[in-house]
């Protein structure tokens, strides 16, 4: 299932949505310019490596040191395929929930959402030397906050159905819980996916949001 947009209009400019995405844009631009060898290079100077933040030790080839690089490695990507599922789910979710929160919060919120995300990836693997990179964890808290913002809207999604496909109107509910539960059940096997980072993502995102509230009350759930 691939989104495609929402029904929910947003009241404001989203400033800062926008921001974060030229931001991994222009970065990803630049990855791709230095080639194979030196986009390797950028990657493990600059991703979040599990071991090197719980021994307090930093590589040689470490361009940010740690624990730093759990910012750094957000704006990394390792291919069109990554960053571009990333920046659709930033576009079509983060704009409600910077309109709803606020320019300020939804920056901080995006953060520190993507904090958590990578320490949770951390905590479950912390011996791990294999790099972390990406934007998706503090994406997974963007789904959280809208899952409990606005759970009526409909994600108008494009479905594959063996050599059919159509576009559905999907309940946000049932589309980022389907999201959630696909990230639960994927975390026990092994794979170049950082599973535990989604979850902690959407599950501190979803606290938040319900601690801080909405700084537009009223009219902004669909139904």
């Amino acid at each position: 299932m691939i989104p495609l947009k929402d029904d929910v209009p947003s009241r404001s400019f989203p400033a800062v949505t926008i921001a974060l995405i030229a931001a991994n844009v222009l970065v990803f631009l630049y990855e791709i310019s230095l080639g194979a060898r030196g986009q390797e290079a950028l990657i493990y100077g600059t991703a979040v490596i599990p071991y090197q933040i719980t021994h307090f030790r930093a590589a040689s080839a470490s361009i940010v040191p740690p624990p730093f690089t759990i910012i750094s490695s957000m704006f990394i990507h390792g291919g069109l395929l990554h960053i571009g599922g990333n920046m659709l789910f930033l576009w079509i979710f983060g704009d409600n929930v910077e309109d709803s929160l606020g320019h300020l919060k939804f920056f901080l919120f995006y953060f520190g959402t993507g904090i958590v995300a990578s320490l949770t990836q951390i905590f479950a693997n912390p011996s791990s030397t294999v790099p972390v990179i990406g934007a998706s964890g503090a994406i997974a808290g963007i789904l959280g906050a809208y899952f409990i913002l606005f759970p009526r809207a409909k994600i108008y999604t494009l479905v594959f159905l063996i050599v059919f496909v159509t576009i559905v109107r999907i309940p946000a509910v049932i589309f980022l819980g389907l999201w959630f539960l696909i990230q639960v059940l994927s975390s026990g096997f092994a794979s170049g996916i950082a599973w535990y980072a989604h979850i902690g993502g959407f599950i501190a995102g979803a606290i938040v949001v319900m601690i801080i509230g909405r700084n537009r009350p009223g009219g902004i759930f669909a139904t």
